[in-house]
């Protein structure tokens, strides 16, 4: 099986790279400048577990063309949600038909825009749980826990021996939309985390931060009982409804409750902070704003994610200093009883 990456930053080169490790066969597609550090200095893959994996650089086939990836078998997905339409169009001169393209990326509606662009793709939706950061250009780092889950289909089916092979678990689920949506209730943490200013540890161990999340979980909740259309996949051992009260116990009780959360590397930030701090747009149209989009859709409001989405972007804007718990806190309130 050849397997193509197009978007090679850190979640697609670290799975990418993960399956070069255990052998498969690996084209990467991204930015110029990281393959060139690849290709010169290797790859080196680590995680809070400790693993330590090296690919020398004669082994890494990257580009930074949609068409080297033709003859692949099996291309991810790994843009930015702002990018998938390009990505699509990139691809859409290039793929055989019926080829698969799994869509690792955050947010609920990737697969959806990309089966309107690539009609003749077999699109298939998955979910990274874990977070990836970039020690140095070539020196990718899982930072969090978790399995990846992909849609349940025979093509995937196929895939699971080289990903378990380069010692990643997949699960293949029936469930996806539910799982995506179950994710985005966890992801909603990313533009606090941003704002915050600090590694998401830190940010999790402060509990006005966690309350911050609390709000915004529970109004994303709300909204999807009122649909009722849909029920968030178990993803962690607490149930999806349970989540913002957990969230809002004191410390010690969340440490004490909640402690495998809290399994992070000290270092690590969410991929929004990482994206305001590079002076990249952020994904938070495709995150808090999809909670806001199910709102509108419902005749509702959404005003504590709406109040994040406007506070993302103006930090993307203006670069202004970290935002201190306690004044997020209130903010996030102020947009409910002005809501």
């Amino acid at each position: 099986m050849k397997i193509g990456v197009f978007g090679a930053g850190a979640v697609g080169g670290f799975v990418g790279g993960c399956l070069l490790a255990g052998g498969a066969e690996v084209i990467f597609v991204g930015r110029a400048a990281r393959g060139a550090a690849w290709q010169k200095d290797g790859l080196r893959l680590t995680d809070l577990d400790g693993r330590d994996d090296f690919v020398v650089p004669e082994r890494i086939v990257y580009s930074d063309a949609a068409s080297s990836l033709a003859d692949c078998d099996l291309v991810m997905l790994t843009v930015k949600s702002g990018q998938t339409a390009g990505a699509a169009t990139e691809l859409s001169s290039v793929l055989r038909p019926g080829i698969p393209v799994l869509s690792l990326q955050n947010g609920v509606s990737n697969g959806a825009t990309l089966q309107t662009l690539l009609p003749s793709a077999k699109i298939l939706r998955g979910m990274v749980p874990f977070n990836v950061t970039a020690p140095g250009l070539a020196h990718l780092h899982r930072a969090t826990e978790g399995n990846i889950a992909v849609e349940h289909d025979p093509l995937m089916a196929a895939a699971v021996p080289f990903f378990t092979a380069a010692g990643l678990a997949l699960d293949l689920r029936r469930d996806m939309e539910e799982v995506q949506w179950a994710k985005l209730l966890m992801n909603l943490n990313n533009a606090i985390n941003a704002l915050s200013g600090l590694p998401l540890r830190a940010q999790l161990q402060t509990r006005g931060f966690r309350l911050c999340l609390a709000l915004a979980q529970r109004e994303a909740l709300a909204l999807l009982a009122a649909e009722g259309r849909l029920q968030p996949a178990r993803l962690t051992p607490l149930p999806p409804g349970w989540l913002p009260s957990v969230l809002s116990l004191p410390d010690a009780l969340f440490r004490a409750i909640a402690g495998r959360m809290l399994k992070i590397d000290a270092t690590a930030r969410s991929s929004m902070a990482d994206d305001l701090a590079a002076g990249r747009f952020p994904e938070v149209d495709w995150i808090n704003g999809a909670v806001v989009a199910l709102a509108t859709k419902l005749g509702r409001r959404a005003p504590v994610n709406e109040r994040l989405c406007t506070l993302v972007k103006d930090a993307a804007a203006s670069r202004r200093k970290a935002w201190e718990a306690d004044a997020l806190l209130a903010e996030l309130r102020q947009s409910v009883r002005s809501g």
